[in-house]
C-alpha cells in the first residue's frame, strides 16, 4: 500500500505544472507621466471610453463607451498582445474597460491612472 502512495504522489509530482491555471493577465497602472513619454513615441493603442465623450488626449485611436467593449471589438487591435493604454476623465471607467479587455483576451493592457484629468494637468514639457 506504501508503494501505491508513493507512486501516487509521483504522479502528482509530475502532473502538477501541466494542471496549473494560466496566469491570466492583469491590468498595468500608467502615470500620466508616463504616457507623456510614451506618446513622444506611440507604438500602442489609445483607447478613450469616458462616456459621454469627452476631449480626448491627442493620439487617441478610438473612442468606445466603456459599457460596450465587447460589441465594438471590431474597433479594437485585432492582435491579442497589442499593447493598449485605456483612459477616461478620472479613472473609473478605465479601469473596468481595463478588466474587460482583459477578459476579451488582450494580454498588454494598462489603465491611465487618474484618467484624462491627471493627464492634462501635467505641465508642458
Amino acid at each position: 500500500m506504501k508503494r501505491y502512495y508513493i507512486c501516487l504522489l509521483g504522479m502528482i509530482l509530475v502532473l502538477a505544472p501541466a494542471l496549473q491555471p494560466v496566469v491570466a493577465a492583469e491590468l498595468k497602472p500608467l502615470k500620466p507621466v508616463e504616457l507623456k513619454v510614451m506618446l513622444a513615441n506611440k507604438d500602442f493603442f489609445l483607447l478613450d471610453v469616458h462616456i459621454p465623450e469627452q476631449t480626448n488626449i491627442p493620439g487617441t485611436d478610438a473612442f468606445i463607451d466603456f459599457r460596450k467593449i465587447r460589441e465594438n471589438m471590431d474597433q479594437l487591435p485585432a492582435a491579442k498582445d497589442t499593447k493598449i493604454v485605456v483612459y477616461c476623465l478620472g479613472g473609473h471607467m478605465g479601469r473596468i474597460a481595463g478588466f474587460e479587455l482583459i477578459k476579451l483576451g488582450y494580454t498588454d493592457v494598462f489603465e491611465l491612472k487618474g484618467g484624462r484629468l491627471a493627464f492634462n494637468r501635467l505641465s508642458p514639457q
